[in-house]
């Protein structure tokens, strides 16, 4: 039987496992496996040829029960409603697993930005925000950055939302640049937070992260501070593979993660880098190394190539890099993964901490946030690890059962069901 890879299916085969776990009753159970609210708009744009083209835009606002929906906008020519579902339904369990006071959401724009220029994709950004701006806000629902888009995105859309309104509201968009009151600490804290996990779950499993190899798939953002972090925060780990839409890269004597930065942002891939030789994004999935962390898209690790992974812990960087199949072999083989709901909930939980900072008007130390940030992810690994023993259970239920509950006590205790 042929997987099935839709990733809003998925996400509603992982809430449906955790709710049959802890009892949900049915109406419960009805309520929280499909968005509370979603918006298709179609966003007509100039070009530079003068001619207009017209774009399909997303905005799911999962559930709300815990706080304002919170989530990232991504511009991606494959981008669909059940992908922007799915993420905003992944966000929704994200928050609550590392207890913020916020619910899910996901916004999408069905392009390819690589095609569009500076000024093409300012007026996207902007025609976005004249589409939705009515359904946002900071007591509504609040975007950031996510595959595709960046703090300059960010910003020409929390100037497009302030010129409508009138009013200055920086806290509307997070992931903005330093200089429109971005966050200090949010450019590298997905890939912080996961680290963070990896640190607390190396200690778990008794191994030495002196002696680690480990290897990157996807080498954006994420993958990139991770690369780098790695080494930074767990001694002397051996990065031996890198790979990007492109292709992929291995050498077993180590990278240089700082130099294989470098050498993606001069010449927009990581292959070519001095001493590695090529392989390709399969195969180093399932290279023998001891950390393997999955930094691009969905469904990269399935049924198809699970029983081939070798790596002993997966840090999930990326959203829904996983299979529901592929799990269940994964957990049977003894392979620890550490989930996105958990993993990734770094960019998320300091996006968090740029609300706050925009509501007070008053800026943190980069030092602050990376201690509170080590702090929340700290607490959530713990709580997740602790399910998981108690349930006997792999980590992604784990993190389920702890989402999946406070979500549905919050919307107990409003009155709602």
């Amino acid at each position: 039987m042929t997987e099935d890879l839709n990733p809003f299916r998925i996400a509603q085969a992982q809430f449906d496992a955790s709710a049959e776990r802890l009892g949900l009753d049915d109406s419960m159970r009805a309520f929280l496996r499909v968005p509370q609210r979603e918006f298709h708009v179609t966003l007509p744009v100039r070009m530079d040829d003068g001619v207009y083209r017209v774009f399909s835009g997303y905005r799911v606002q999962y559930n709300s029960a815990r706080g304002p929906t919170k989530g990232g906008l991504r511009w991606h020519p494959d981008e669909t409603i059940d992908t922007v579902r799915a993420l905003a339904a992944w966000m929704t369990w994200k928050t609550a697993v590392v207890d913020l006071p916020l619910g899910g959401g996901k916004g999408g724009i069905t392009c390819n930005p690589k095609e569009l220029s500076t000024g093409e994709q300012e007026r996207l950004a902007r025609a976005y925000i004249r589409a939705l701006g009515r359904q946002l806000g900071v007591t509504r629902d609040v975007p950031a950055p996510d595959v595709y888009t960046n703090p300059q995105i960010m910003a020409w859309m929390m100037d497009e939302y302030e010129t409508i309104v009138g009013e200055s509201h920086p806290g509307v968009i997070t992931g903005k640049p330093l200089n429109l009151f971005g966050s200090l600490g949010r450019e590298d804290a997905t890939a912080r937070g996961g680290i963070y996990c990896v640190r607390e779950a190396v200690a778990h499993l008794k191994m030495d992260p002196n002696v680690c190899t480990y290897a990157v798939q996807g080498f954006g953002n994420a993958g990139q501070y991770a690369a780098i972090l790695q080494r930074e925060l767990l001694g002397d780990s051996k990065l031996v593979a890198v790979s990007d839409s492109r292709g992929g890269i291995h050498c077993a004597a180590g990278l240089d993660p700082v130099e294989l930065v470098k050498h993606k942002r001069e010449s927009g891939r990581v292959e070519g880098f001095p001493g590695s030789e090529s392989i390709t994004n399969a195969e180093l999935l399932e290279l023998d190394v001891d950390i393997l962390v999955p930094s691009a898209l969905e469904s990269v690790i399935t049924t198809g190539n699970a029983a081939g992974i070798k790596a002993r812990l997966i840090c999930e960087l990326a959203n829904g890099p996983t299979t529901p199949g592929a799990d269940r072999i994964l957990f049977d083989r003894g392979i620890t993964v550490l989930p996105d709901l958990l993993a990734n909930a770094g960019g998320v939980t300091v996006s968090y901490f740029e609300q706050v900072q925009n509501t007070y008007g008053y800026y943190w130390s980069v030092d602050r946030v990376y201690t509170r940030l080590d702090r929340r992810m700290t607490a959530a690994f713990e709580a997740v690890w602790e399910m998981a023993q108690v349930e006997k259970v792999d980590l992604r239920t784990a993190a389920y059962l702890v989402a999946v509950s406070r979500v549905a006590e919050a919307v107990r205790a409003r009155g709602w069901l």
